[in-house]
């Protein structure tokens, strides 16, 4: 069995509670969040409810790594449990029924995760980051709210067509040029690998690829949230896009995304041109998927597909062997070539 609630989901980025006395309001799948770290700087993530009177607890204060409520001042540990209420004074006991329900949390690749899991467990490890912090790599990292659910925003990440139309001169134009693309549905993830791709990336070609010479294309996606964009070409010359898509809500996302590059000596100049090209290019989706979730909202999502929409359909299987229970890496292995012209 599977669920949802059994992966791990960012919250906030590590530099957010860099101070033992902050406390975070977050939210995953509808569920309200209270993030802080407890004395020896772990983080630890409550539902942010007191058990008292219904307060968020996120509107409280940390002191010695614990949260005191803001309303009549309960005060949690990082177990959840009760250790004091003010207004009882020496007379205070702990009690099992004075318990605040936390969930699992853990850090890596400077991003805080939590996993809502009911069972209190998970088979997943948080998403590594490819390069992250190597030597010779920078990563600019960005966080945008997407109004569309996560399934509709993996796809879009991983969508060339869109890209021409959505898109024109700031990332590829019209050209009606034939790619070739081997699609691989495994274990929980499908990969597109793009056989004869050489330019047609805007105005920022001549930086990326100034020789026109063969590039590696491919587009991942891994179950449930996160996609993975990587293009190389050549020695010093390696560009990757991750971006971790939260549901907070059915059709509400955020997205952290991290542009991680290798550009050699360029490394430092390119730095403002990625942020600003990448964040320029994610404004253009969020307007675009905003739209489709209206369109979706007044007629439904039964979407008409083609042989270039592969990528999607096994997509969208994954997502749905998860949605009914199943484990999605037990379906069965799938591989397709197709063309597109863009």
């Amino acid at each position: 069995m599977m669920n949802v609630k059994d992966f791990w989901y960012v919250v906030a980025e590590s530099r957010e509670l860099k101070k033992k006395d902050q406390v975070l309001a977050r939210k995953v799948m509808g569920e309200w969040l209270a993030v802080f770290r407890d004395e020896n700087g772990e983080v630890v993530i409550m539902q942010d409810r007191c058990k008292h009177r219904a307060a968020q607890l996120s509107r409280g204060k940390v002191c010695h790594g614990q949260l005191q409520c803001p309303y009549h001042g309960w005060v949690y540990d990082k177990e959840g449990q009760v250790v004091a209420v003010p207004s009882e004074g020496d007379n205070f006991k702990q009690t099992k029924s004075r318990r605040g329900h936390t969930f699992l949390a853990c850090e890596k690749d400077d991003y805080i995760y939590v996993c809502l899991s009911e069972s209190g467990e998970t088979k997943e490890e948080p998403f590594v980051m490819r390069h992250y912090k190597e030597k010779g790599w920078n990563t600019i990292r960005l966080i945008n709210r997407f109004d569309n659910n996560v399934t509709n925003c993996v796809e879009n990440f991983i969508d060339i067509p869109h890209t021409v139309y959505v898109h024109p001169g700031i990332f590829r134009n019209p050209r009606k040029q034939q790619i070739d693309v081997d699609v691989q549905r495994i274990d929980g993830a499908v990969k597109a690998s793009y056989l004869n791709e050489t330019d047609n990336f805007g105005w920022f070609s001549k930086l990326l690829n100034s020789e026109g010479s063969g590039i590696s294309h491919t587009d991942e996606f891994f179950m449930p949230n996160v996609s993975c964009v990587e293009y190389i070409f050549g020695p010093k010359r390696h560009f990757i896009i991750t971006s971790q898509s939260i549901p907070l809500e059915n059709d509400e996302t955020l997205v952290y995304t991290d542009l991680t590059y290798n550009y050699g000596i360029w490394n430092k100049l390119a730095a403002p041109i990625i942020r600003w090209q990448g964040q320029a290019i994610i404004d253009q989706d969020i307007d675009a998927l905003a739209n489709q979730m209206e369109v979706i909202k007044k007629y439904g999502s039964d979407f008409s597909n083609t042989s270039n929409d592969v990528i999607h359909v096994w997509v969208e299987s994954i997502q749905k062997e998860i949605e009914e229970g199943r484990d999605p890496r037990l379906l069965p292995e799938r591989n397709k070539r197709t063309t597109m012209l863009v």
